[in-house]
């Protein structure tokens, strides 16, 4: 069990182990969802909400974007219906943020990314008990 802060795009590893598939869809999912503080609040948003803002077009990136956590699910050997339940709350996702300009305010409190993330998280934990670690916020 390995402690570590937040990762940074420049430190992502590349290889094929659930160690290093874990630092980057943790990292994806930083920046999807709360990768930039609201002013004035202690909430966050992430490039996922900011798409929305873009009829049509964001809102399908952001669930590109989205697909490839399912992706790396998929490549770390998880069931058929772990992978449909994430592709259903990427559906959603993707489904809310296509009202435009008011998708950005449901896709805000419904994060498919964060939920999908939950779901790597458990199955890593299950099948890849090494990969475990302990997530401690960033030095300021």
């Amino acid at each position: 069990m390995t402690v570590r802060p937040t990762p940074y795009v420049r430190d992502l590893p590349l290889g094929r182990t659930p160690e290093h598939c874990r630092q980057r869809i943790e990292a994806l999912e930083h920046l999807l969802e709360r990768a930039l503080p609201i002013p004035g609040t202690n909430k966050r948003v992430g490039l996922d909400v900011l798409l929305d803002f873009v009829p049509g077009i964001g809102p399908t990136v952001g669930a590109g974007l989205g697909a490839y956590l399912a992706w790396e699910g998929r490549n770390l050997g998880m069931s058929k219906w772990q992978v449909l339940r994430m592709g259903k709350n990427i559906g959603i996702d993707w489904l809310l943020g296509l009202i435009p300009f008011v998708g950005a305010i449901p896709d805000y409190f419904f994060r498919s990314n964060t939920r999908n993330l939950r779901i790597i998280k458990k199955h890593l934990d299950k099948h890849h008990p090494a990969a475990r670690t302990i997530d401690v916020p960033p030095l300021r």
